[in-house]
C-alpha cells in the first residue's frame, strides 16, 4: 500500500519498495537519488535527464520535501555515497 503525504503531490512511501523511504510516485527513483545528484552539482535539467522518467516538477517536489526532512535525507545520501552498491 502506497501512502502519499498532505502536503506532497508526487512523493509516496511503500513499505516494499526502496525500502519504505520517500521516493516519486509511480517511479523507483528516491527522494535521496534525485538530492543526491544535486547536492554533487546538477541542475534540474541534469537531473531530469539522468531519470528520464522524471519531470521538473518532480525534481522540486523533492527539493521541497529535503527542505523539510533534511536530515532523514542527508543520511539516506551519505550511506548511498558510502555504498559502492547503490
Amino acid at each position: 500500500m502506497e501512502t502519499t503525504s498532505a502536503s506532497y503531490r508526487y512523493i509516496v512511501r511503500s513499505p516494499d519498495v526502496r525500502g519504505g523511504h520517500a521516493r516519486v510516485e509511480s517511479t523507483r527513483i528516491g527522494v535521496h537519488d534525485v538530492i543526491g545528484l544535486i547536492v554533487n552539482g546538477a541542475t534540474v535539467d541534469e537531473v531530469c535527464r539522468s531519470f528520464p522518467d522524471l519531470k521538473r516538477s518532480h525534481v522540486y517536489e523533492c527539493l521541497a520535501y529535503y527542505e523539510d526532512h533534511r536530515a532523514e535525507i542527508d543520511d539516506l545520501v551519505a550511506d548511498q555515497m558510502h555504498d559502492p552498491n547503490a
